[in-house]
């Protein structure tokens, strides 16, 4: 038989992170010392408390098949987390639970996004994002933003960009890859303009929420007018280091809600019981649970950037949220060493995999080719060894 793949696969490319993260393994498997700053994963263990709650669901036999959007009590102690930490008011009706904050994701996308809509995506933007796009048959709109303005749209190139076409918004803060947070203000900004074009739906990526070292998360939903028009698009997997309970939600208008779980109830059905009931004790915990974690951070933070501007090539803004520092390294291109040629963040990801046996990931995925992501989530001894040998390595090139 000649093997042939559906038509609706060509849309859809492989994750640049997981692509990277899957060539250090390979290159960590034969032998090299591979430091990995591809990935973004906490390098914490999930907390205690929230442990507990999963241990006590395999207990309590909460591994039958639960609801589609999720168990009543979660939605509610979702709604009760919305309601105390963003000062918003939703009926567990307009949450639907998922598998990941990816999925969720994707469940907005698919309800939401018909053949030749636009999808308007600030640069840079999660690798994801575009292949959902495409999967739906819906048009990519990129607004280009760039270090200068700690890569945030502005309400101007958002005016620029909007049309009668324009089916969804996609708003990532505190942003991946580029750490960027949005102020309630620059929120209001870009609500103001939003509000003039009524068939635009707002997504909120909000994964990143705990880790946010100004203290002050916007929810885009929280602006005036803005509620019914937005869909906040959460999870547990970032803010309380729990990847591998594949845990994400949104809250939404109850239409969009009953959309996506009616999609859902065909695909996956109902996310993990275990983890549903883990997630309510994270949301009863809120951020204080993860307040340690996001400390770790910050120090890392300042410790990457330190070490990132003492290399020539290497621009660095100060990123105000998750943990990446994402620098732009144009002043490299053209440069080469070792058969290398350096033309893009790409260009630079495999010369530092290759010849410095450190996994970062290029800005090219992320539609930022100037700039390369690197994940501070790691110790500080392996990101200090780690910035010691791109900096050797990046010396080499000319």
């Amino acid at each position: 038989m000649q093997p042939r793949t559906s038509q609706l696969l060509s849309r859809l490319s492989e994750s640049a992170t997981i692509a990277m993260s899957r060539k250090a393994r390979e290159l960590k498997a034969a032998g090299r010392d591979i430091i990995s700053l591809s990935l973004g994963e906490p390098d914490f263990d999930t907390p205690d408390p929230i442990k507990a709650a999963g241990i006590r669901a395999i207990e309590e036999n909460h591994t039958h098949y639960p609801p589609v959007p999720g168990f009543a009590d979660v939605r509610e102690a979702i709604c009760a987390k919305l309601k105390r930490d963003n000062g918003l008011t939703y009926q567990p009706d307009q949450v639907v639970v998922s598998t990941g904050a990816k999925h969720s994701l994707m469940n907005v996308i698919l309800s939401l996004v018909d053949a030749g809509d636009e999808v308007i995506l600030p640069t840079p933007f999660w690798v994801s994002y575009a292949d959902m796009v495409n999967l739906a048959g819906g048009r990519v709109v990129e607004v280009k933003t760039g270090i200068a303005q700690d890569f945030k749209m502005t309400a101007d190139q958002l005016r620029h960009a909007l049309t009668d076409r324009t089916r969804v918004v996609m708003l990532n803060s505190p942003n991946n890859p580029s750490g960027s947070v949005y102020t309630a203000e620059e929120m209001a900004a870009l609500a103001a303009v939003i509000s003039a074009h009524p068939h635009a739906i707002v997504v909120s990526d909000e994964i990143y929420e705990y880790i946010n070292f100004t203290e002050q998360h916007a929810s885009f939903a929280a602006q005036p007018g803005m509620m019914e028009r937005t869909v906040t698009v959460n999870g547990v997997s970032k803010g309380f280091a729990m990847t591998g309970w594949r845990i994400g939600y949104i809250a939404a208008p109850q239409w969009i809600a009953a959309a996506c779980t009616k999609l859902q109830g065909q695909f996956t059905s109902g996310a993990s019981g275990i983890s549903q009931k883990a997630t309510a004790e994270a949301m009863h915990g809120g951020g204080a649970l993860a307040a340690d974690m996001k400390t770790a951070f910050l120090a890392r933070r300042d410790l990457v950037i330190a070490g990132l501007r003492g290399i020539d090539g290497f621009e660095v803004n100060v990123p105000k949220g998750a943990f990446y520092i994402f620098p732009d390294v144009s002043a490299l291109f053209g440069k080469s060493h070792a058969g290398h040629t350096i033309q893009s963040g790409q260009d630079l990801a495999m010369y530092l995999l290759e010849t410095a046996d450190v996994a970062t990931v290029g800005g090219d995925a992320f539609g930022s080719p100037n700039c390369m992501r690197i994940s501070y989530a790691a110790a500080d001894d392996v990101l200090r060894e780690a910035i010691r040998r791109i900096a050797e390595a990046v010396g080499h090139l000319s």
